[in-house]
């Protein structure tokens, strides 16, 4: 297909992220141009089911009357002020009074960033400066675990566990640990029962404390559902056991609730559906459904006293960005919580969640389909060579974004993460809307199949 002037003037001008570099110069990227609900359109007025929400953020969807009523009334009061040297402005004190509301756990202070990235490489050097401050600069390091995504700044992209997050870019770097990814299906042992795969990776995680020495650790951190490593859901009682070992060595729990927070799961918090109570949280993603950009850490009381005196000793608590608090995102943060609570999205969540099961269930049938993964309105789906097995597909063949292509055709968007096709609608999507996007996705694997069955291969 040839490319059109805006897709040419795209490829020629932008450096696409998490993106085939050398494939983008033959095909030219998808511009979308609209978007209203659950779809998007793009410039030739093609209508898409946004499967993904976006990057798993626009939560309230697209075309939201009151967040553009919000970012325009806040635009013409005050379009940009920071918090540094004791500042503040009214939108980011009430976005943090609410998130203190609904925290899972008892926050004390509430930490602005301009993205997920930026909220866990500050809970990183949060870490370190608490434990400075408490007289324990051995206490360091941080345990991440394989297949964790926990952002691309330089420490954060050392804490995801995803190899080409690593690869050329030098990384990881030092003080981060990664310990086993929770995912029965491709990590369990043969003849492995669920309950004994869980002990034996939290034994693995207990081994490591005991051979690092837990007097070095500084603090573990989870998605409480893995989501960019191919939305992976933990076995029960696996966050139990691990919180209970953190806590037998005074080790800090780090929640990601990037992709898990806002009502995604059918709880406000993914630790809620998991059952752990973290000791800090980063947020970001559906905090303004996306209409912003907008991260943010909370924290303790403990976390934050250890702060007033390492700032009283220093003489500030040099840490910040520009755009952290940012009087337009925290405004839409403020308004797409208050649409959370008024319009009732958790139910709404909750009341769709078989329906997204039953038809997740029905696909796992597929002869392409290894395995199904959910919660809430949350999934993912893994394409396999051979079923019996759980043979993958080579790497080289790029099944996954064959699929997301197909999809693509069919008038749906989703996520290729490798094999792992990824679903993260819009929370506001409708029980017609679902099945719709479902019916589409069937297609999408049948039209696969094909592919794969005539030979129709990435080289």
């Amino acid at each position: 297909m040839p490319l059109t002037n805006v897709q040419t003037r795209d490829v020629e001008a932008l450096l696409h992220p998490y993106t085939a570099l050398h494939k983008l110069r033959e095909t030219g990227p998808l511009v979308l141009d609209h978007g209203k609900g659950v779809y998007v359109y793009d410039t030739q007025g093609k209508e898409y089911i946004e499967g993904m929400s976006g990057l798993w953020c626009a939560g309230l969807g697209f075309g939201d009357e009151e967040l553009i009523e919000t970012a325009k009334e806040q635009l013409s009061r005050l379009p940009y002020y920071h918090l540094f040297g004791g500042k503040s402005v009214e939108p980011a004190i009430e976005l943090a009074e609410k998130l203190k509301e609904i925290a899972p756990f008892e926050a004390s202070k509430v930490f602005f960033t301009s993205s997920g990235s930026e909220a866990n490489d500050t809970q990183v050097k949060l870490a370190w400066y608490f434990n400075n401050a408490k007289g324990r600069p051995e206490k360091k390091k941080i345990v991440s675990r394989v297949k964790a995504y926990h952002g691309v700044t330089i420490v954060s992209a050392s804490l995801t566990g995803l190899p080409n997050n690593h690869r050329d870019f030098d990384l990881p770097v030092d003080r981060i640990l990664h310990t086993d990814c929770p995912h029965y299906y491709r990590f369990g042992e043969a003849g492995e029962s669920e309950a004994d795969f869980t002990a034996r990776i939290v034994g693995n995680l207990k081994a490591m404390i005991e051979r690092e020495g837990p007097e070095t650790i500084a603090a573990f951190i989870a998605e409480p559902i893995m989501g960019a490593g191919g939305v992976i859901v933990p076995p029960k009682g696996y966050y139990e056991q691990v919180q209970a070992l953190l806590a037998e060595h005074d080790i800090l729990f780090i929640d990601d609730e990037v992709i898990n927070g806002f009502g995604r799961t059918g709880n406000w918090w993914g630790c809620e559906t998991m059952n752990f109570t973290p000791d800090s949280i980063s947020c970001a993603k559906q905090l303004t459904s996306a209409y912003a950009p907008l991260g943010a850490v909370m924290v303790s009381q403990e976390l934050y006293d250890a702060f007033v005196a390492e700032s009283q000793k220093i003489g500030v608590f040099g840490h910040g960005f520009t755009y952290g608090g940012h009087p337009l995102s925290c405004a839409l943060g403020v308004k797409s919580i208050e649409i959370y609570q008024k319009r009732n999205i958790l139910a709404h969540v909750r009341s769709l969640a078989p329906q997204f099961e039953e038809r997740l269930k029905r696909i796992a049938d597929h002869p392409l389909v290894g395995e199904v993964r959910y919660s809430g309105l949350v999934g993912g789906v893994e394409l396999v060579a051979d079923k019996t097995t759980k043979r993958p597909f080579q790497p080289g063949h790029g099944i996954g974004a064959l699929c997301a292509r197909h999809g693509e055709s069919n008038g749906l968007i989703v996520r290729a993460i490798g094999d792992t096709i990824a679903l993260c609608p819009p929370m506001i999507i409708t029980s017609d809307e679902l099945d719709a996007l479902f019916d589409r996705l069937e297609k999408t694997l049948d039209d696969t199949e094909r592919s794969v069955a005539e030979g129709s291969l990435r080289d």
